[in-house]
């Protein structure tokens, strides 16, 4: 793998006396910090949604590499419900596989691969190392796989993620045809600004995201988004009280 390929990839509780993950070795997610302001408050509603699913573009959702934390071994984390023990703003994750060389046509029995870290930052199956201080070789919080129906839709039940230095809210997603064969590696960016899920979030001392948004790395200053955000964006609705919901398609040539 080329190096500016594995840069362009790097980049939902219960931890909280954890201070935030150190990722010094990871350039790609190091590299950005945005310098925004926001300072938006819990409202307790998500206004803000992202424009992805009611594109009618039929190309190919872009590619971004899996690193620095995927999978281990994803076939024996075959689940809908990804939380464990982990405890956070409840969030439903609806992805929709779209084929391009059929119209983008909804793509039946592919198998989708879904990750993303808790409400401190942390992923599960790594730690104890410079990328990030704490140790959670033996869990496996946050992660899962599932084939999609005849909508082509997964649908994973999940705690909203938080974010660490250098990277936006964002979900790792590998998408695979039936075969097992690998079609896509991409990443799913969130809506951000005044009364988006993000903000609110973020803001919900009570549900232990203590961090805020300082010091936060705006999709605009993320280096994996900065360039493609557009067809990565998912739509973020719901409430911190009653629980987000995510909708994204993304689309393979299959």
């Amino acid at each position: 793998m080329k190096r500016k390929d594995f840069l362009r990839g790097l980049g939902l509780v219960g931890i909280g006396s954890f201070a935030i993950p150190i990722l010094n070795a990871c350039s790609k997610d190091d590299d950005s910090e945005s310098t925004s302001t926001d300072t938006d408050t819990d409202s307790g509603t998500a206004n803000d949604t992202g424009s992805n699913s009611g594109s009618t573009d039929c190309s190919v959702t872009s590619s971004e590499t899996a690193g620095p934390f995927p999978t281990i071994t994803p076939s024996s984390l075959v689940k809908s419900d990804i939380i464990m023990d982990r405890t956070g703003v409840a969030f439903k994750i609806n992805i929709t596989i779209q084929n391009t060389k059929a119209s983008c046509a909804a793509l039946k029995d592919a198998i989708v691969d879904i990750w993303h870290c808790d409400k401190d930052g942390y992923y599960s199956e790594y730690g104890g190392t410079s990328m990030q201080s704490v140790n959670y070789t033996s869990s496996h919080f946050l992660r899962g796989r599932q084939t999609t129906d005849e909508n082509g839709l997964v649908t994973f039940t999940s705690i909203f993620p938080g974010w660490y230095t250098g990277r936006a809210t964002h979900i790792h997603v590998h998408i695979y045809n039936s075969s097992g064969t690998s079609l896509l590696v991409t990443q799913i960016a969130f809506p951000e600004g005044s009364g988006s899920a993000v903000a609110l979030v973020n803001a919900s001392t009570a549900n232990g995201y203590t961090k805020g948004l300082s010091g936060y790395t705006y999709n605009a200053s993320d280096n994996v988004f900065s360039d493609s955000v557009a067809n990565e964006l998912a739509e973020v609705t719901g409430s911190v009280s009653e629980g987000f919901v995510l909708k994204h398609t993304i689309k393979v040539a299959a």
